[in-house]
């Protein structure tokens, strides 16, 4: 297991850049890194636990090849993500086909944060042993084949914030321990069968007996943290040698480093990764989509055509090609804004697969979502259920919650609408197109008021003065549920009616007049709850206020959706209203229809991101 260690200090001992000093060095380092990983017998456990986990499942693409049973430590693995201390906090392996059980040695794995292991074809009972790791927050087993009880000792995880287990074959209920801020366990016939989805899903407060509990908890790694301790007290003669050569190594590496990334010819580019995001030669997505063939286009927009491709696993992805590649950035730009977006990792946030940059071209490499959009899906056949929309709601709220208030820098994604939104293989909905804006906005930095969405979805304060904010997005929400409930774009509505900017206004009277089932779509057939049509269409009304200050928050949006909170905001609302004065010869009719077909803003705000 050592192997790769000692070469490597090995080659560094006959480097002409280095000595065997500095070896000496890397190897009293690497000593005192180690020591809390190795077990008596010189095993690293968590590669040790990593490798049972792969060793039970079946792995048809190749996800988990290079798991190394012989590796020092696994954080240069796909799949999986590292502390700052090489300790394995985050395993990440959703749509990956994967089958078979989850080994128990899951629980070896103490230090982990976030479990991802959605809409594979995973089975078995789910390990009671996930119940030892008390520092996860995010477990997701959603959409496999895992069967028998959810394990009680899911009730010792003090620390989760967010699990879903929906879409499986579970029985049993949710153990009344388990302490997750947001739980989904709809899809479990044998749990939440017809008729009983009231408790499957949502938020549940946290019980205070049980959070005086987490200081029994004992601190994850306090044992290891004791023998780096003595690691460290042994070699503390070479402490101060080992930061200035490491200091040297770093200065070295980024020198070199930065002239791969930038100066790289074509054939070395596969190579180059940036964080978890691959870097792929524009050649290997050429032949992907088959030179960019007309017959791939999912989609055409203001950023550019999107190409369905194929990698050479097999893989399906959707390559974006930006429109005037050359102009989006300079290349230290859109590496920035590249490692921004693909830092925003969310389950209802369209995932960054990899980029390609060169003199020329901007690419983007996302993957597939096998259902295509929100809109795509309203036209076709069969429609769209109302617990499906419902949950697309939910979903699309939620990744905005992240943008805007989990996410650090936040992200304003500018341009909510139906087309935006992706659905993955269960129809979960995916907001795709977040931080494209500011992406392709380099090229105009000098402009201050450049407006960038789709007429219908722009709020009037982002209309009129082109200052975007989160209350923007959510005035574009607001409108994205009508389209659920209508199965009309904002756009077409505005066309068939030739009123631009019409739908909101139609909303609001037949919701005055009491006659909302005229709004519903018509493929429904009736099949909705008359209750949950009102509260989403007061969500929306909420939503789409004309003063940006009167709109809820992302956040809010959540819990109203949720069915927490909905009630009082909206008689708040009508107060509000009813003694408010009239705003001055402006309607929202107005605010669409003084844009005409000469405008140049019209020609800024339509459709400039266009479908997938």
């Amino acid at each position: 297991m050592l192997n790769s260690w000692l070469d490597i200090i090995a080659g560094l001992m006959v480097a002409p850049r280095f000595n065997g000093l500095f070896a000496m060095f890397l190897l009293c380092a690497w000593s005192i890194s180690a020591s809390g990983l190795l077990t008596s017998k010189g095993v690293n456990i968590e590669v040790q636990a990593l490798m049972s986990i792969k060793a039970l499942l079946k792995d048809p693409h190749g996800a988990l090849k290079n798991w190394d049973k012989d590796a020092v430590d696994p954080c240069s693995w796909t799949m999986v993500t590292c502390s700052s201390e090489n300790l394995v906090i985050s395993l990440e392996a959703p749509s990956q086909n994967l089958s078979g059980p989850l080994s128990p040695s899951i629980g070896n794995l103490t230090n982990l944060v976030t479990v991802l292991l959605q809409s594979n074809n995973m089975s078995g009972t789910i390990p009671p042993d996930i119940g030892k790791l008390s520092s996860l927050k995010t477990l997701d087993l959603s959409n496999n084949h895992f069967y028998g009880d959810i394990p009680a000792s899911f009730g010792h995880l003090q620390s989760l914030q967010y699990l879903d287990l929906s879409y499986n074959n579970l029985s049993g209920p949710l153990p009344p321990g388990v302490l997750a801020r947001t739980y989904n366990i709809v899809g479990n016939p044998l749990i939440c069968g017809a008729g009983q989805q009231k408790d499957c899903f949502g938020i549940q407060p946290m019980p205070m007996a049980n959070l005086t509990n987490t200081q029994s908890v004992p601190l994850p790694g306090k044992v290891r943290n004791h023998k780096v301790a003595v690691a460290f007290g042994s070699s503390i003669g070479c402490i101060s040698f080992l930061f200035l050569t490491v200091g040297l190594l770093f200065w070295w590496r980024h020198r070199h480093n930065r002239q791969i990334l930038f100066d790289i010819d074509e054939h070395n580019a596969p190579q180059v990764s940036l964080g978890n995001v691959k870097r792929f030669s524009f050649r290997e997505l050429q032949v992907a989509t088959d030179n960019f063939s007309g017959k791939h286009i999912l989609g055409k927009g203001g950023f550019g055509n999107v190409y369905r491709g194929q990698l050479p696993d097999g893989t399906l992805v959707a390559v974006k090609r930006l429109k005037d590649g050359n102009a989006a950035g300079g290349e230290i730009q859109f590496q920035t804004e590249v490692e921004m977006i693909s830092l925003a990792v969310h389950r209802n946030l369209l995932k960054l697969y990899g980029f390609c940059m060169t003199a020329t071209e901007r690419l983007l490499v996302y993957p597939y979502m096998s259902n295509g959009s929100v809109a795509s899906r309203l036209k076709g056949k069969p429609s769209l259920d109302w617990m499906t929309r419902k949950r697309i709601s939910l979903g699309t709220a939620r990744g905005l919650l992240y943008l805007h208030e989990q996410c650090d820098p936040k992200i304003i994604h500018r341009d909510v609408k139906a087309a935006n939104i992706l659905l993955d293989d269960y129809c979960e909905a995916i907001v795709g197109d977040f931080g494209l804006a500011k992406l392709l906005d380099h090229r105009d930095s000098h402009v201050t008021t450049a407006v960038r969405g789709t007429v219908g979805h722009i709020a009037p304060e982002y209309l009129s003065t082109g200052q975007s904010s989160e209350k923007t997005d959510v005035f574009g929400f607001g409108i994205l549920l009508l389209e659920l409930i209508t199965g009309q774009t904002a756009l077409e509505f505005g066309k068939s009616s030739n009123q631009k900017g019409a739908m909101l206004d139609w909303v609001k009277k037949m919701h005055q007049e009491k006659k909302l089932d005229v709004l519903v779509d018509k493929g429904l057939k009736n099949n909705y709850d008359r209750i949950e049509l009102e509260e989403m269409v007061q969500v929306a009304l909420l939503c789409t206020q004309f003063l940006p200050g009167q709109r809820p928050k992302m956040s809010e949006v959540v819990r109203m959706l949720e069915g927490d909170g909905l009630a009082e905001r909206w008689e708040a609302s009508q107060r509000v209203e009813s003694h408010k004065f009239k705003v001055p010869d402006f309607s929202f009719n107005r605010c669409y229809s003084d844009l005409t077909d000469d405008s140049s803003l019209l020609v800024q705000a339509v459709e400039l991101s266009g479908p997938r």
